[in-house]
């Protein structure tokens, strides 16, 4: 029989709030982490919002002279980290050397060092040589991200990033939820971190035009999934963090459950590199293999965390998407989209959506869709709009769907 995977900790460094408290009270209340670009200068981009996280301390986690040769992303993913662990009651500076070997690494990320690159590429064309990091080549590559999580803490299991785009942390999440089924580890450090905010990554995706540059003036009605006017994503960083253990090693340590993972489906529609096919066939059969793992029905599930990215695109077919998996259930399922209040933060979206889901079951509360004020009639689900609403939860959806075909969705359970 299969071991059972469960959620013992979590971490959060989110546009909306510091920290796995702050982004609580920030989602439940429905509160905007968009605003406009600090960070470099977007004169000459048509799009100049983002959910930025702006009041993080970077050299809290990571000294200045480090700093210099990683990403952005490695603080971020440091700081969720170390959060993640004291929550769930692993001290770091208590894990003794035989429990390192047995707490693995998986981590998703869309492109979380590609910032680090541009900026490095920036100094070697501009002629600043100088200025570049030894470090560039390595510290450029996805797999790196993972590694300084594990050097940062001692952890010596495996330590491996999934970049699968936008369902990266989904899909992380699910093979660590197969590594704590299989019996390879114990112990599982696993969610997404993600950084696209730097001038050339923006630059590229207003090109794919799938940002939206219609809300510069008003940067926090920009996110509006699902709504009639909606025009494109906002693009974000931010890393979610979480501890997976095996259900009895948790148990044997008194360790407080958030929730187990108990599913995990993903397929590929094969279908256009950026485009989603019309039909929703394969998001909905990811969805549904992950119930079919879990042993639930359509009418079991109380909540979907949907990827809801704000193009017109996505939402219209994840809607029909959602039909298909959950039949005549689907229009009395409660759902909503956190990319309303946060944007867009790539391969970090599907933690993040677990996260939020993590925050609904434990508070029996469900985060708003915001700027849903003009709904579009081809997305007629319940996205519960402006404002949360109390509701008992326990199985929840968590869907991703990413660019090449894929899809990817958890299926979370309540263990009380």
């Amino acid at each position: 029989m299969a071991k059972r995977a469960v959620i013992t900790g979590m971490g959060v460094v989110s546009p909306n709030g510091i920290g796995k408290d702050a982004f609580c009270r920030a989602i439940l209340a429905g509160n905007s982490g968009v605003k406009r670009i600090s960070r470099f200068d977007t004169g000459n981009l048509p799009v100049q919002i983002a959910g930025e996280i702006t009041d993080f301390d970077e050299f809290a986690w990571i000294d200045a002279r480090e700093r210099k040769h990683v990403s952005r992303a490695v603080p971020l993913a440091i700081a969720a980290t170390h959060e993640a662990l004291i929550d769930a009651g692993l001290d770091p500076e208590v894990i003794t050397m035989d429990e390192k070997r047995e707490i693995g690494v998986m981590l998703g990320t869309g492109g979380g060092a590609q910032e680090f690159s541009e900026e490095q590429y920036r100094h070697y064309f501009q002629g600043s040589v100088k200025q570049a990091s030894l470090f560039s080549i390595p510290s450029g590559t996805m797999g790196t991200l993972s590694s300084e999580v594990s050097m940062r803490f001692g952890f010596r299991g495996f330590s491996h990033v999934f970049t699968t785009g936008c369902t990266s942390s989904t899909d992380a999440l699910g093979y660590a939820l197969r590594q704590i089924q299989f019996g390879t580890l114990p112990v599982l450090l696993t969610g997404g971190v993600d950084v696209p905010l730097a001038p050339g990554i923006m630059k590229g995706f207003c090109l794919m035009k799938i940002m939206t540059p219609s809300w510069n003036h008003d940067p926090q009605r920009g996110s509006r999934p699902f709504s009639q006017d909606r025009d494109g994503f906002v693009v974000a960083e931010g890393s979610w963090m979480f501890v997976l253990e095996e259900y009895e090693h948790a148990r044997a340590r008194g360790a407080h459950i958030y929730a187990e993972i108990a599913g995990y489906g993903s397929t590929c529609e094969a279908f256009h590199r950026v485009r989603l096919a019309e039909c929703g066939e394969e998001p909905a059969r990811a969805i549904s293999l992950a119930m079919n793992e879990a042993g639930v029905t359509p009418s079991d599930i109380g909540y979907v965390n949907l990827h809801g990215t704000s193009t017109q695109l996505n939402d219209r077919i994840e809607t029909r998407a959602l039909k298909l998996a959950l039949g005549q259930h689907a229009r009395s399922t409660p759902m909503s989209a956190l990319k309303s209040q946060i944007g867009h933060p790539q391969g970090a979206s599907g933690a993040a959506g677990v996260a939020a889901t993590l925050v609904a079951m434990h508070h029996s509360q469900i985060p708003p869709t915001i700027n849903l004020d003009n709904p579009d009639p081809d997305c007629d689900l319940d996205y519960v709009p402006d404002a949360g609403r109390r509701h008992e939860i326990e199985h929840a959806v968590c869907n991703c769907i990413a660019f090449g075909s894929k899809n990817s969705a958890l299926l979370l359970r309540r263990i009380t």
